[in-house]
């Protein structure tokens, strides 16, 4: 195969990194896409640093035109955290056959949560032969690492995880959606009632494709899919973190007073058939002076694993994820396809079409060299 063609779709702070690390892993970029006027026109050099690329970022509403008229391998999307706000982008690549892979937190297992909009990728996905997920940091560190574990364990009964982010790292989207900012009425007006209701009146919202969840939510449906475990019963609650001093917020563009909202805390349980609980918890807010990322996660049974990784750098480590990523992208069967059904992502130390190459591909004899073996009979060629 030769290089692979890529796209980026949002160029925020997350695509300074994205971009970077594919044009290092041998990646061609041959398009980007954004809403901001400040750097539409602008070659994307100006996102990532570095020399120019003689690549202009476009208007976010020129994809289609852009795929309709140029072939292109995968797309990287960088934007928001809800699947139905992706999903545009989404629905465009499938349509035009492109890969897509983002860093949208639904996105990791959207089922659970809004399977009206996944259904629908999904299904022109696989009409036009591409393969959409999500991964990302989850990817590794709340979903493989503890199957991982879970391997190593004889009998589980309950597995409690906890891991801390800086929304000042991804974008106002995100602080926002976290509640960052608010006042402790307007936070639980706007964020925590959402939680405050009926698991039958959960499932309507989920069915009808209005359900927002926490991160945990879809972490805890992908480690159950991984883990071969049947859910029973899933809930979630949110709470405020609340500023125990002044905070400034640059992505905020403002002063997070003492007393006020700098994010929140989501929790989300989950009761399985099995008799395993997940219990998993986030927390995202505006950093104060001494405060850091943080994973932490352990296992209890026979016997009890705990693992604790503190100050990961949790956005370069989002953003190699994604792109290490890509060729088990290129091999995954056609349609929305989460990544607990791929192998486990791993180091790639050479450009990325030479795995592709190098495994092979499936019996399907209209195929080419880059299913990984991995297609089981659904080959997307």
């Amino acid at each position: 195969m030769n290089k692979i063609t890529m796209i980026q779709y949002g160029c925020g702070k997350m695509s300074a990194y994205t971009m970077r690390y594919a044009l290092e892993k041998g990646i061609k970029i041959v398009g980007a896409f954004d809403i901001n006027p400040d750097i539409i026109g602008k070659d994307i050099s100006v996102v990532m640093g570095g020399k120019k690329q003689n690549v202009k970022i476009q208007n976010a509403s020129e994809l289609e035109a852009f795929l309709k008229e140029n072939d292109v391998d995968v797309a990287i999307i960088t934007t928001t955290s809800l699947i139905s706000e992706n999903a545009p982008a989404m629905e465009i690549c499938a349509k035009y056959g492109v890969n897509a892979i983002t860093t949208c937190e639904e996105a990791f297992y959207p089922q659970n949560s809004n399977p009206k909009v996944t259904k629908k990728i999904d299904k022109l996905a696989k009409e036009s032969g591409c393969t959409i997920c999500g991964s990302g940091y989850q990817d590794v560190f709340w979903g493989n690492l503890i199957s991982v574990l879970a391997g190593a364990t004889h009998k589980i009964t309950t597995i409690r995880g906890k891991s801390s982010y800086n929304v000042e790292d991804y974008g106002i989207s995100l602080a926002k959606v976290h509640g960052a900012g608010l006042t402790k009425q307007a936070f639980a007006k706007e964020i925590a009632s959402a939680d405050d209701i009926s698991d039958e009146e959960r499932k309507k919202l989920i069915n009808a494709g209005k359900f927002a969840p926490s991160y945990m939510w879809n972490v805890n449906g992908w480690l159950c899919s991984k883990l071969g475990l049947t859910v029973k019963r899933q809930t979630q609650k949110c709470v405020p973190q609340i500023a125990s001093e002044d905070i400034e917020s640059t992505t905020l563009g403002m002063t997070i007073k003492k007393g006020q909202c700098t994010g929140m805390s989501a929790v989300v349980t989950t009761e399985t058939k099995e008799g395993i609980t997940i219990i998993a918890e986030c927390i995202g807010k505006v950093y104060g002076k001494n405060d850091f990322d943080c994973n932490d996660w352990t296992i209890e049974g026979e016997p009890n694993t705990r693992v604790v990784i503190e100050r990961p750098a949790t956005v370069e480590l989002t953003c190699a994820t994604v792109i290490n990523r890509i060729p088990e992208l290129l091999c995954a069967p056609a349609g929305y396809t989460t990544t607990e059904y791929m192998p486990e992502n791993f180091y790639k130390s050479q450009p990325l079409h030479k795995y592709i190459e190098e495994v092979g591909c499936c019996d399907c004899e209209d195929c080419h060299d880059d299913c990984h073996g991995s297609c089981n009979g659904d080959c997307k060629h």
